[in-house]
């Protein structure tokens, strides 16, 4: 049985991608060709390559067939496909509008877009569009690019200025359907952690966290119906108040048989 492979942010980096995946190739040789690879979500900002990133993706069912491909949704991801509308649609009498209201405070600050149709937009696709006042990120000690989500390379990627709407038409569709189709939970039964004390245990994999104070299955009911009418999917978003890591999973790079995390490429 192939190993399972857990790839982590990658923010528009291609050249990390590529390096990461041309050592898991080495480092795995044969069993590399039947694994399981789990990309965990963002693929998209801060870094300049996204549209490369997305067509690196998109070509990996054709270049390796039997590997088996599971493309998770992150919270970048979410709010860029919010901005092309893309995201699936809420039920009958719910109006995306509705996701403003508890953050509205914030939409001077922030900068929300406000273009053409703007109106019926999730309140992530306005914050990934907009173009925030403050530009100096004191958390990080860096400039904003663009918006809170860091989308202007993003927009760049495509040829296109930040907060354009012209990037509903700058985006392929190859790579408007690889954003329509990310899943915001994957399960795998029986992995083989490669512990003699843990065997073979079951994998849920989301991009941030399940939350400690919520039942599981009540939070995976809403990733697996991909449920838009939250402001926020806290397990896509949140990095308090989350299930930890088991200690034998945090040692991924000596585990070999479980999860290759390739966490380094970027960050939330």
């Amino acid at each position: 049985m192939g190993v399972t492979i857990c790839i982590g942010d990658i923010h528009g980096y291609i050249h990390k991608l590529e390096r990461v995946w041309m050592n898991l190739e080495h480092e795995l040789r044969e069993s590399f060709d039947d694994s399981t690879v789990i990309f965990l979500g963002d693929y998209c900002d801060r870094g300049p390559d996204t549209a490369k990133v997305i067509d690196f993706l998109v070509s990996l069912p054709e270049r390796y067939p039997s590997q088996k491909h599971v493309f998770l949704c992150g919270n970048h991801d979410f709010a860029f496909a919010a901005f092309l509308r893309l995201l699936p649609p809420p039920p009958d009498g719910f109006s995306l509008f509705d996701t403003w209201k508890e953050y509205q405070k914030n939409e001077e600050r922030e900068g929300w877009w406000s273009g053409e149709g703007y109106e019926e937009m999730h309140i992530q696709g306005r914050r990934w569009a907009g173009n925030i006042r403050d530009r100096y990120n004191v958390k990080k000690g860096i400039d904003f690019k663009g918006s809170i989500y860091d989308a202007a390379p993003t927009f760049e990627s495509y040829g296109v200025p930040h907060g354009d709407g012209g990037l509903m038409k700058a985006v392929p569709e190859k790579h408007r359907k690889f954003l329509q189709d990310l899943v915001w939970v994957h399960e795998e039964e029986e992995v083989d952690t490669g512990d003699p004390e843990m065997s073979r245990t079951k994998l849920i994999a989301v991009h941030a966290g399940l939350e400690i104070t919520k039942s599981v299955e009540e939070q995976l009911k809403v990733l697996y119906e991909r449920d838009v009418t939250f402001p926020r999917v806290e397990a896509l978003s949140g990095r308090k108040n989350v299930w930890e890591i088991p200690i034998v999973w945090r040692k991924s790079w000596q585990l070999g048989k479980v999860c290759y995390k390739a966490f380094g490429l970027g960050s939330y």
